[in-house]
């Protein structure tokens, strides 16, 4: 473990866990911390945690506008700039994970604006106008030493739309995960499969549902968990459902409840900029059927699950449901992909102490 000491300041909106983003910034600055280094959070607002580690200076700048959504990123911006400009920090790695002024390295989690459906009217909107200059600013701007992506999807999206940024987008950045859940009792039935996800319509819900009621006629006993999405929402695609194959859990504050219940990972995403609750599940020993659009894909071979296309937004169903029915009576255990907070730590550190060299 590197002993150098190396300042980095992160700059996120909200600094918790009430995101996949957020707790990927969370669990990156404890890590961080751990491997006794300096580390200092600007954000809006910091969630009260247990976990705020000593060694870690968090800065709340506020926010006096939340919607629109544009618009309170760009006042964030400018807080987080008036911040840096009145303080030294000339001996620490500005990081950002979102869309400011000011950073050297920025982390990128979502796909870029820059790929949404172009309409007729779009040079009315402001917010796309604004957004559009966020994001170009954020990859663009001089001070921008390093990209970071969080998957290899994510980087192959912006070089395709920021060929001016390729030799600043590095390899990708793999989220870590939490190491008790390699200790996680999951059901040992083996004939449950769950599903995740706030954004159910993008992370494919809907096609899960037919792949379970497919997977359903093969094997009767099979029961579908559903975790992350509004119970109000989601209710109406369940109601010809009988009572005792399904269950509707609501947000979670932890995946491990969720986890510890189920014996297949279902993930049919339509667009998933790296898929965590998929990595989770991998470290706890569970099997996944995930799409081809999910940026964590390229890492999970026969050993972890399996991969299977979207083929546009007209999956094979049969075929997923026959595979989530092997999938479900196989025997085989599931090899761990090793992904790590520490190790992603190690990672900046590395290339913290890079940028900062002389």
């Amino acid at each position: 473990m590197t002993r150098v000491k190396t300042a980095s300041v992160h700059i996120v909106r909200q600094y918790g866990t009430s995101g996949g983003m957020e707790k990927y910034v969370h669990s990156l600055t404890l890590a961080l911390v751990r491997q006794g280094q300096p580390v200092t959070v600007l954000c809006e607002h910091a969630q009260p945690l247990d976990s705020v580690a000593e060694g870690i200076t968090v800065i709340e700048l506020g926010q006096p506008i939340f919607r629109p959504r544009w618009l309170a990123q760009w006042v964030f911006s400018r807080r987080v700039a008036r911040h840096v400009a009145t303080t030294d920090y000339s001996k620490a790695i500005i990081h950002s994970h979102e869309r400011t002024s000011v950073h050297q390295v920025t982390t990128f989690h979502g796909p870029p604006f820059a790929m949404r459906k172009r309409r007729l009217l779009d040079f009315l909107s402001p917010r796309i106008h604004m957004w559009t200059y966020l994001e170009k600013r954020e990859l663009l701007a001089d001070q921008v030493q390093q990209i970071l992506p969080n998957s290899a999807l994510i980087a192959s999206y912006l070089k395709d739309l920021y060929p001016a940024a390729a030799n600043k987008i590095a390899a990708p950045v793999h989220p870590g995960v939490d190491a008790n859940l390699t200790n996680l009792k999951t059901d040992p039935r083996g004939l449950t499969i769950g599903f995740m996800g706030r954004e159910w319509h993008r992370k494919g819900l809907d096609i899960a549902c037919q792949i379970v009621e497919t997977t359903r006629q093969r094997l009767p006993d099979v029961k579908f968990i559903v975790a992350g999405c509004d119970k109000e929402q989601i209710g109406p695609m369940f109601k010809h459902w009988p009572a005792d194959s399904h269950q509707l859990l609501g947000w979670q504050d932890s995946t491990e409840p969720f986890l510890s219940q189920i014996g297949l990972l279902l993930h049919p995403a339509r667009a998933e900029p790296f898929g965590m609750v998929i990595a989770e599940a991998n470290a706890a020993g569970i099997p996944v059927l995930i799409s081809d659009k999910c940026g964590i894909a390229p890492l999970i071979g026969p050993q972890q699950g399996e991969v299977y296309s979207m083929n546009g937004d007209n999956p094979d169903i049969a075929a997923w449901a026959n595979a989530s029915a092997a999938l479900l009576q196989s025997r085989q255990k599931v090899t761990p992909l090793n992904l790590s907070w520490d190790n992603l730590a190690s990672q900046h550190l590395e290339l913290y102490q890079k940028l900062l060299s002389p």
